[in-house]
């Protein structure tokens, strides 16, 4: 009889072709798992080839998962159990397999063709290569095909329900109840009752296999994990930052509109935004980034909140007309949803690879404020901020996520309304002038100019990308305007600094000598080492940055106060040269542009050796 054994965490990866359903596999079995309450963290990764060859190692599709009964931060480092679909998922991710793992493969896809395109010279399952670990070679496909025959599918379609039948099998050895799954199967065909009741039947095939074949001497059980009450939803990154877009608006009390053009990996934002109709969002898809953020910025100074999303190379793109919000002093949030590069580069991989480029890529002097969400939840907390800094300073603002956390889901606890921010949109409705005339750049405490809807009576203004007259908005070649106006526009960008909380370090001895500062999505990776670090007894700190621009106001005093300061970045340390820069301290760069997040395994690693060359 099969033993129930309760662990605190488990990481599993579902890997094969496009198209097998491993992003469908793992997004329902990722769901499955909240519903019991454990805490997850989920890693997609998608061939970054379009339509690659199947059955070869760059046609490879995975999803990975980590839950567990206790708060994570990271979809973890080695997988437990690899579901792999061919040969060409094994070889590819058997890297990743913890030391005795277990793997569940389907028998029926390694043909002598198939293991020869990825070049295995013997068959994997049957040499003994894979001693060290606990497999399972089952035929998926041929049992998926004899679970759906009644059907009367043809012997693709047939096929195509292995994914169901491998997820009832890992259902089962993770004690899952296979109702949830079964609910979304018939609501996903129910227009198909043929497709329906064929991937019901395949998945109760898997189940009902590891029910009574008895292959399995142990199945598993992760309990929930000891989250604050409240009601929770999984969620991505880009679904995050739509509904923040979404919230924003509806603070500032402004119609919501987005201009973008769809680029990998930030469409999704797009997509999602674009069912929000009946909330009176309008989405605008363009014929190129240029069009996207020119209508954003034309969309943010007719009275509605602008807002533009992208990556990298159209970030790029939209750097004159930034330049442009910026001298108009007009709110637009844009969002930088980073992939690895340059140019198209690696367009479904992760990468911190904008942050120069976001805080310095314009022309002339354009300081713009700039954010990065530090998780898949925080992606929606991060975006409601950006937006009430854009409307309240009137300054377009940008946004960083990344692949990373566009992809990956975690569960969000859902706020009130009542603990969102309030925004306070203050739109201009009479002359400000003491000649009873319009004054738009005559600024008020934080440095804002007022808004003016146009057609609004009496409030007529000049507004162009020429330089502007103090207070009146004319137009003026005068250099001793020009410096003012350049100096008022960064000075009230700086300002903000004494509006964002100040910076809190994780220091839990107070006498570390190390310090480690994160961004953005290095958040989960450098947190998760600087935890196994501690574990062994030593002492290290930890500080994470949201605010790029301005920096937190107590940052460099931090800084100052430990003898070495590491960056970990999936970049060539860009923030740490911002930091030495600006701090004059010698923060060390630990650059790391594979494509992937941070090892939480080596980075912990060498900060023990930091930690070994500076105590000696």
């Amino acid at each position: 009889m099969t033993q129930v054994q309760k662990v605190e965490r488990v990481a599993v990866r579902f890997a094969g072709d496009s198209g097998d359903g491993m992003q469908l596999t793992g997004d329902r079995f990722t769901a499955d798992t909240a519903v019991v309450g454990s805490d997850f963290a989920t890693l997609p990764n998608y061939p970054a080839e379009i339509r690659a060859p199947a059955g070869t190692l760059n046609g490879v599709s995975s999803f990975q998962v980590q839950f567990a009964d206790y708060d994570i931060r990271t979809p973890g480092e080695l997988v437990d159990v690899l579901v792999a679909m061919n040969p060409a998922a094994l070889k590819s991710n058997l890297k990743d397999l913890a030391p005795g793992g277990t793997i569940i493969v389907d028998s029926g896809d390694f043909t002598n063709r198939n293991l020869t395109r990825v070049g295995y010279t013997s068959n994997p399952i049957e040499d003994g290569s894979l001693s060290s670990y606990a497999v399972h070679a089952l035929d998926l496909t041929g049992a998926a095909v004899a679970a759906v025959t009644p059907f009367g599918l043809n012997r693709k379609d047939a096929s195509r329900t292995k994914n169901m039948y491998a997820l009832g099998l890992v259902t089962w050895l993770f004690s899952r109840s296979p109702e949830g799954t079964l609910e979304f199967l018939a609501t996903k065909f129910a227009k198909k009752p043929h497709l329906r009741d064929a991937n019901v039947a395949a998945f109760n095939a898997g189940y009902n296999f590891g029910e009574t074949a008895e292959l399995f001497a142990v199945r598993y059980e992760v309990g929930p994990a000891p989250l604050p009450p409240g009601t929770y939803r999984q969620i991505s990154g880009n679904k995050a930052i739509a509904l923040g877009l979404v919230a924003g608006a509806v603070q500032a009390k402004l119609p919501l509109f987005l201009g973008a053009y769809p680029i990998t990996p930030a469409s999704d934002v797009l997509h999602e935004l674009s069912t929000f109709k009946n909330q009176g969002v309008i989405t605008f898809q363009c014929e190129d980034e240029i069009a996207a953020i020119g209508s954003a910025l034309g969309a943010s100074y007719a009275g509605s909140l602008g807002t533009t999303v992208t990556s990298g190379p159209g970030l790029a793109l939209k750097m004159e007309t930034l330049g442009l919000a910026v001298m108009l002093e007009l709110p637009l949030v844009v969002v930088d949803v980073q992939r690895a590069g340059p140019s198209t580069g690696m367009p479904t991989k992760t990468e911190q690879a904008d942050l120069l480029q976001a805080l310095y890529g314009r022309h002339g002097e354009a300081p713009i404020p700039v954010l990065a969400a530090q998780s898949p939840t925080d992606c929606f907390a991060i975006t409601v901020e950006a937006a009430k800094i854009a409307v309240e300073y009137r300054t377009p603002v940008i946004v960083l996520s990344d692949g990373y956390l566009a992809n990956g889901a975690e569960p969000m606890l859902v706020p009130s309304v009542e603990d969102l921010p309030a925004i306070e949109t203050n739109f201009a409705t009479e002359p400000n002038g003491p000649d009873g005339t319009f004054l738009p750049y005559l600024r008020d405490a934080k440095g804002a100019r007022p808004l003016a809807v146009p057609g609004t009576p009496g409030l007529e203004h000049r507004i162009g990308g020429i330089e502007k007259a103090d207070r009146t908005g004319n137009i003026s070649y005068d250099p001793a305007n020009h410096d003012w106006m350049v100096r008022q526009r960064q000075a009230k960008i700086d300002g903000i600094a004494a509006h964002i909380p100040d910076v809190v370090v994780d220091d839990p001895s107070g006498e570390a000598r190390l310090l480690v500062v994160s961004w953005g999505s290095s958040f989960g990776p450098v947190s998760g080492a600087a935890r196994r670090v501690r574990r062994t007894g030593r002492k290290v700190a930890h500080v994470h940055l949201r605010h790029l621009n301005p920096f937190p106001a107590n940052l460099g005093e931090i800084l100052k106060s430990y003898d070495k300061v590491i960056v970990p970045e999936m970049n060539l340390g860009q923030l740490a040269f911002v930091l030495r820069a600006k701090y004059l301290v010698d923060a060390e760069s630990y650059a790391r542009v594979r494509g992937l997040p941070i090892s939480i395994t080596e980075l912990s690693g060498d900060l023990m050796d930091a930690l070994d060359h500076l105590e000696a």
